[in-house]
């Protein structure tokens, strides 16, 4: 087997892992949230709203003011929503476990031996 169909096989199995499954769950639920969506719009508009008012020629200081803080609230709410609070702590543990996958790879790659090589989160 080459090493291209076996980092194939590897992806297929990393899929079948629970961190993975966990954070796909937890991606479409977000995706699913209709409210969430919906705050993630109005953070949106916010923030062309601004980038629109910060590119006038005489900008309006209040009105910017404003709408940061807007978005900022929106933010908040979108960061306190459930669905985006799960999705964010299995992107992070996946993120992590993928990150010590790589640093045992790249270890390996240097002549580490690939049974003591791992990664160290510090």
């Amino acid at each position: 087997m080459d090493m291209i169909e076996l980092a194939r096989d590897f992806g297929r199995e990393l899929q079948k892992d629970e961190r993975y499954l966990a954070f796909n769950a937890a991606r479409v639920a977000s995706d699913e949230d209709e409210e969430l969506q919906a705050l993630i719009g109005e953070f949106n508009l916010k923030r062309m709203a601004i980038n629109n008012e910060a590119q006038k020629e005489e900008q309006d200081e209040e009105k910017v003011r404003t709408l940061n803080e807007e978005l900022r609230a929106a933010y908040n709410r979108i960061m306190a929503n459930e669905n985006m609070v799960r999705y964010n702590e299995t992107k992070q543990e996946l993120d992590l476990f993928v990150q010590r996958l790589l640093t045992i790879i790249s270890m390996c790659a240097e002549g580490e031996d690939p049974a003591t090589a791992d990664y160290n989160p510090s």
